[in-house]
């Protein structure tokens, strides 16, 4: 973890001292004493300390020599990092206000001097002492690192020991064959890829995160199974592994005495011989155990040879890299097990010698919450359950084991197992997944994690860095896309598009992850409950789960780099204001669901913040100090009472992402309960924007939008007719826009159309209020149409006609029609909409028959009918939909006929059906 925070800080002075910065800095240096023009020079000398060291770091790590010395060394060298850090801020805000486009440069202008936050003297003294300071750990190091370069071993900590080749399962983790639970549907699956007539070899991958049960899985399976095959084998693969040892260990076992030459004695190419010529006449079977990398699998692929005896080669892997190798038909993905089959396999190892292993009444409550905690790893289950059952079997004895279950997995020996297989998914990320690993901790226990929150809490930190022609979010797209291929996160859902929108944390991963982050001072979490989990004096990021002023009064905020709130019940207004002034280096200020209505003005004070959230709040105004946030580049005020913003917000020119809503004091319906905020004066000039809603049209921003070119997200409200032929022509400007959302003013308003059109296609249109009858023929639907995703149509009016035109867009993968339709019958065409996956049909007040013909809507999957008054049959045709996977028919007339629907969905896994008045 160290390597990493030295990482992030060599890229901040390479970014510091590069580009615009060094620019400006050069002239306002010249001025300065010797020490503050040797400012640059001193921060590159620290930079390359630094180099030097992380590259010391990682050897060290290769040569697992880390002990409690060289862990004190490490900690030294992380402090100074972080000092460096908020040196390094301090020195581009100065040079950044004295810049043209600063603060001082205003202030000039208007004949007034602003007081400085810092002085360069004063960052310069700072930098002179932290080189020196770094110089002299890398001198007292050489004491330690002698035993290394003289080839004396240190002890290695028990968590950086690498894996081992192991003769046969290393995992059994002390579970029998008749003691496995909720394996049954994988046991068959694998079972049968291995008795298959297929007589090609075979990869059979079985993924999944670690602790998850894979190995245990494959074992059971290869008691039973091996007997089929001439030949086998289980190695397991360690991520530093060395082909021609896992060559020569098969050979042993394989030729025993018939081999020739000594495998130790051959060479590369002799051991690739050896072996095809032994495996050429043999059924085999190869398991290959807790596979990191494709490369891996690929090239002891390519030496096993394919004899057409039907041999197999059993992978297990946490990495979807890995299993995606295997045809789909001989992948197995392994889950986490229920909540009853948990609860099964705890028992049995919590108490073995009890009739039935029932849990005693007294333990229940307390058993439970450990279970719940664990979350279906049975790994830990059984690890935890052989523990508790050598314990004295009383309450308290057991709930003091469960409140301190993060400490009993780092420190008792007995569950040191569990840690190691748990932290190695996290020893093998690479550097610059680690922050962004560590950070994803901060959200509270079986919290739902969106993607676009995190990735843009990932970007005002600066864990991203830019690479190439690519946006940051790109790029942090990818960086959560590889956490969830290596199994460290738990997907809940993806959009249309296949891409992540939510997932979830696995509670001990997040358990283990909050240790690591106490332990590198990366984060704390306060809540009020249970106290605060300790990291030091100044915490680098604050997440406040349950607000206590008592305990928040004992946190020096003065180093916080993030303040996140999740206390909406309990929340108090008193804390944070007074707390998040003293905290000047802050990047991240998100207090969503505060019940607060103003914000300080010495918000402006906060010269580092990048991204401001407050959501979910009574704010009405938001101070003028917040044109001061010269890197600001996230403003979020969605479900707020903000009328306006105030005079200034356009000089923000970092500001990428602009997100505002207003809760209105009266729903009206046709808003759905959320109003726009008036656009600002010069909000055009932000030319950096690519996210915007939701603002109110007006002719002139309607008239200067074309400004935006980098927008990916718009959504405009209060559209009037007056404003559409000049918001289509803005809009033809739009080379990156993939998501628009147009809402008319009122219901009765139309929304002439007819002209919109963009450069490249869109992916999702949402369009509320009347269309004009061209809409669906204008050059958007006749040029692009074919490539949109996603559309929502709400008080459209549509007619039968314009209806059939929206079922030619052929990669439609969601409809949404919502008072849209005025026609009577809807009759989905043989080939309509193939490809859509979510068809919505809402308040469709005239429709009194749905009829859907064979082949129509063929790969659609949810199917969602709300309060059709006038439909009181099943629609026709609806049992030719094989593929629905849930549909839901709610406030539909008290005549439908519900029993009749189910019955002609029986091959549906989830219906649900209400009628009104029930």
């Amino acid at each position: 973890m160290a390597k990493t925070v030295i990482l992030h800080v060599i890229m901040k002075i390479g970014t510091a001292l590069a580009g615009e910065t060094i620019t400006f800095a050069k002239p306002l240096l010249a001025k300065k004493s010797k020490l503050v023009v040797a400012l640059p020079r001193n921060m590159k000398l620290i930079k390359n300390e630094l180099e030097l060291i992380h590259a010391f770091l990682k050897g060290i790590d290769r040569k697992g020599a880390k002990n409690e010395v060289m862990e004190a060394w490490i900690v030294q060298v992380r402090k100074l990092a972080y000092e460096m850090e908020d040196a390094v801020d301090q020195f581009v805000y100065v040079v950044g206000e004295h810049s043209p486009k600063g603060t001082w440069d205003y202030f000039k202008r208007i004949g007034k001097k602003p007081s400085a936050l810092f002085s360069l003297d004063g960052i310069a003294s700072k930098v002179k002492r932290i080189n020196q300071d770094l110089k002299h750990l890398s001198e007292i190091v050489d004491r330690w690192t002698k035993p290394l370069d003289s080839g004396i071993e240190i002890p290695p900590a028990s968590y950086e020991t690498e894996h081992v080749y192991l003769p046969g399962p290393g995992h059994d983790y002390l579970i029998e064959d008749h003691e496995l639970v909720g394996t049954d549907k994988n046991k068959r699956t694998l079972i049968g890829s291995l008795r298959s007539e297929d007589q090609s070899v075979r990869i059979i991958a079985v993924w999944g995160m670690g602790g998850v049960g894979k190995s245990t899985l494959v074992n059971s399976v290869h008691r039973t199974e091996a007997f089929r095959f001439d030949f086998r084998l289980w190695v397991s693969i360690s991520q530093s592994y060395k082909l021609d040892d896992i060559l020569r260990y098969m050979l042993k076992d394989l030729g025993k005495e018939k081999l020739e030459m000594d495998p130790e004695k051959m060479s590369s190419a002799e051991l690739r011989v050896e072996l095809k010529k032994n495996l050429d006449k043999k059924r085999y079977l190869i398991i290959l155990d807790d596979v990191w990398t494709a490369d891996a699998l690929f090239r002891i692929r390519e030496v096993l040879v394919d004899n057409g005896l039907g041999s197999r080669i059993i992978v297990t892997t946490r990495m979807e890299e890995v299993a995606s190798i295997a045809d789909e038909d001989y992948k197995i993905k392994v889950e986490p097990l229920g909540d009853h089959d948990s609860w099964l396999l705890f028992c049995r190892k919590a108490f073995p010698k009890i009739d039935n292993h029932v849990c005693p009444p007294d333990l229940q409550t307390c058993c439970d919450d450990i279970v719940q905690k664990i979350k279906g790893l049975p790994l830990a289950l059984v690890a935890i359950g052989s523990l508790l059952s050598l314990k004295p079997r009383t309450e308290n004895e057991w709930r003091n084991f469960c409140n301190q279950l993060t400490w009993e997995l780092h420190s008792n020996e007995s569950l040191n197992h569990v840690e190691k297989v748990l932290n190695l998914s996290y020893k093998y990320l690479q550097g610059y997944l680690k922050n962004c690993f560590l950070y994803s901790a901060i959200f509270p226990e079986d919290y739902l994690i969106h993607r676009k929150r995190l990735i843009r809490l990932w970007i005002a930190e600066g864990f991203i860095e830019q690479k190439g022609a690519c946006t940051l979010e790109d790029i942090a797209d990818g960086y959560l896309g590889e956490l969830v291929r290596r199994s460290m996160f738990q997907v809940v859902q993806r959009n249309n598009f296949g891409r992540i929108k939510s997932f979830r944390m696995h509670d001990l991963v997040r358990e283990l992850a909050i240790f690591q982050s106490r332990k590198e001072n990366f984060s704390t979490i306060c809540d009020g409950n249970h106290g605060v989990i300790p990291v030091g004096l100044d915490p680098r990021r604050l997440s406040v789960l349950q607000s206590n002023n008592g305990i928040l009064s004992n946190i020096n905020p003065s180093r916080l780099r993030t303040l996140i709130t999740f206390d909406i019940i309990n929340g108090s207004s008193s804390w944070y204001s007074s707390f998040y002034s003293k905290s000047k280096y802050l990047a991240v200020l998100d207090l969503s669901g505060l019940p607060i209505s103003t914000v300080p003005k010495s918000l402006g004070d906060l010269f580092n913040l990048r991204l401001l959230c407050l959501d979910n709040t009574k704010v009405m105004e938001i101070p003028k100090s917040i044109k001061k946030l010269q890197n600001l580049q996230t403003l979020s005020i969605e479900h707020a009472q903000l009328f306006s913003f105030p005079h200034g917000v356009s000089k923000l020119k970092k500001l990428q992402h602009i997100m505002v809503s207003r809760s209105p004091d009266v729903n009206n319906g046709f808003f759905n309960g959320l109003e726009g905020v008036k656009p600002f004066k010069g909000l055009w000039h932000l030319a950096e924007l690519q996210t915007l809603f939701a603002i109110k049209a007006s002719e002139q921003f309607v008239a200067k939008l074309r400004h935006l070119t980098q927008l990916r997200t718009l959504e405009i409200c209060d559209v009037r007719t007056s404003h559409c032929a000049q918001l289509c022509n803005s809009l033809s400007d739009m080379h990156q826009l993939s998501r628009l959302l147009i809402r008319a003013c009122n219901e009765d308003e139309l929304l002439q159309l007819d002209s919109l059109t963009f450069p490249n296609p869109l992916q999702k249109l949402d369009i509320v209020g009347r269309l004009s009858e061209k809409t669906l023929e204008s050059p958007f639907f006749l040029n692009h149409g074919h490539a949109l995703l996603e559309i929502h149509l709400v008080n459209s009016q549509l007619s039968k006609n314009q209806l059939l035109q929206l079922s030619k867009l052929t990669k439609l993968t969601e409809l949404y029609l919502g008072e849209a339709y005025n026609g009577e019958e809807l009759h989905f065409h043989t080939d309509s909409f193939r490809n859509l996956k979510r068809i919505h049909l809402v308040d469709l007040a005239h429709v009194n028959a749905v009829s859907i013909d064979e082949g129509a809507l063929l790969n659609v999957e949810h199917i969602c009918v709300r309060n059709l008054q006038e439909l009181w049959e099943v629609p026709v045709g609806i049992s030719f939909l094989t593929s629905v996977k849930e549909a839901v028919f709610t406030d539909m007339h008290p005549e439908f006929p519900s029993n009749v629907l189910k019955e002609m969905l029986n091959h549906v896994p989830n219906v649900y059906v209400t009628t009104k008045g029930n």
